[in-house]
């Protein structure tokens, strides 16, 4: 770190500006805002008080609600489940395409048993399957448990097997 500041390369006219700290208001020891500034958004109430003074407001205006509604909060996902998803992701993705390369080749043999129209009505739907069953899971378990998902989206995988192209395509000739 340079000695002065001026001998900084990134330095600005305005970086004096008292408005440009970023230091937390409780960590700072309670510094309020400069003269006219008003605190929003988290934490704006603890801005200008100090650290016993936050400490008992906060536990005075702690309820049963909030404490449940901190159980319902979103979690990231951990490593484990991110990896899961893609794989099955991969799966779902390499489902959707055995199904149109199978599907394509069972065109030429399923037109004297059904009609065009009904054959190109179950091919695109049976193509999309993988597809809307994935993204229907993401939907419908936002709340749910990791582990419920993926449960969800491993019946899903085993379900929607491309078997037209495991019988007609590569593996069944």
């Amino acid at each position: 770190m340079p000695a002065r500041p001026d001998d900084d390369a990134l330095a600005w006219d305005s970086d004096d500006d008292p408005t440009l700290d970023v230091g937390s208001p409780v960590a700072t020891g309670g510094s309020s805002l400069p003269e006219g500034f008003t605190a929003v958004g988290k934490d704006s109430e603890t801005v200008g008080k100090d650290a016993d003074t936050v400490g008992r407001t906060s536990e005075t205006v702690t309820t049963a609600s909030d404490a449940g509604a901190e159980l319902h909060e979103r979690q990231p996902l951990g490593n484990a489940a991110l990896v899961t998803l893609g794989i099955l992701g991969g799966f779902y993705l390499l489902f959707t395409i055995g199904w149109v390369i199978g599907g394509f080749r069972l065109q030429g043999r399923a037109q004297y048993l059904f009609a065009d129209v009904m054959f190109q009505g179950s091919f695109w739907l049976a193509a999309l399957a993988p597809a809307l069953w994935f993204g229907s899971v993401f939907l419908l378990t936002r709340r749910s448990a990791v582990w419920v998902r993926i449960v969800w989206l491993v019946a899903g995988a085993i379900l929607l097997v491309p078997w037209p192209f495991i019988m007609v395509g590569t593996v069944g000739q």
